[in-house]
């Protein structure tokens, strides 16, 4: 059921994150920042080294600004677990498999 001023969804597992493929130039051209809060404190990577070194927030952050931005977003996204390689520490929950290879 979807209702959009509530959390009725399940826990997303997301493996293989260091396979993400981004189209055009995007890995180049596409930054990400981060302010630490003082002046001069900001900080600006692009996609092929966040990808390099976090391949995981690379999704998360794309997941995370697709999301509702008050404390609804913040719910569902804890709800969601993202993982560089294919193994993960969530087998015990019983996870159901969906693929998604074109």
């Amino acid at each position: 059921y979807y209702t959009p001023h509530l959390d009725t969804g399940d826990f997303v597992i997301v493996v293989n994150a260091d396979k993400v493929k981004l189209t055009g130039n995007k890995l180049d051209q596409k930054k990400y920042y981060r302010y630490s809060g003082y002046p001069g404190g900001i900080n600006e990577r692009t996609a092929r080294q966040m990808m390099e070194k976090f391949p995981d927030r690379v999704v998360r952050l794309a997941v995370k600004r697709m999301l509702p931005k008050k404390a609804l977003g913040e719910r569902m996204l804890k709800k969601l677990k993202v993982y560089a390689g294919p193994e993960h520490e969530h087998a015990a929950q019983k996870p159901e498999l969906i693929e998604l290879v074109k």
